[in-house]
């Protein structure tokens, strides 16, 4: 029997600073509150970017503030074009993070940081190409659009498994019995 198909909505984050947290994804990352209140002794905010999705992010008290090891490994968000990625990376020298690395994976250009409390973000657009997986190159965001990309498509050419994404998106179909 086939899984049913499943549609990513949202993750709940615990935070130690949630006024901090709640600034940061609203003011710099562009989410709306659209909800808060208190269940018992947690404080509750709920944020979006999307107008039919009731929260993306659900931001909680009750993070110990020191803990040993965060299981969350990144959040990643799509962004629509590559000015978008680079303004993000021109905005975070305003803001308290820390680890900002721009990056090719050869199949996305992404932005990767961590938010005021170490949480990983990535911000990436899909390139038009494959790659095998995983591959991380080195991204000079403050070249020219036409720079990035050709440096980006000559990298990934050279690059193991290269094909036109579309191409990888039929077998992928194909694979998942989606055709």
């Amino acid at each position: 029997m086939a899984a049913p198909n499943l549609a990513f909505s949202h993750i709940g984050l615990y935070v130690t600073d949630i006024k901090r947290m709640e600034d940061f994804y609203a003011r710099f990352l562009g989410f709306t509150v659209t909800d808060r209140g208190s269940l018992g002794p947690v404080d509750l905010v709920f944020l979006s970017r999307d107008p039919k999705e009731h929260h993306q992010i659900v931001l909680a008290t009750g993070r110990p503030p020191n803990p040993v090891f965060n299981t969350v490994n990144q959040i990643s968000f799509r962004v629509p074009h590559l000015a978008a990625l680079r303004e993000f990376h021109r905005g975070l020298a305003k803001e308290a993070v820390t680890e900002v690395a721009p990056v090719t994976h050869g199949n996305a250009l992404s932005l990767y940081f961590r938010d005021p409390e170490g949480n990983r973000i990535e911000l990436f657009l899909d390139t038009p190409w494959y790659v095998d997986q995983p591959c991380r190159e080195p991204l000079d965001l403050t070249q020219s659009e036409a720079e990035i990309w050709t440096r980006a498509e000559k990298q990934a050419r050279a690059l193991p498994g290269f094909k036109p994404r579309a191409e990888w998106e039929s077998a992928m179909a194909l694979r998942m019995g989606r055709t």
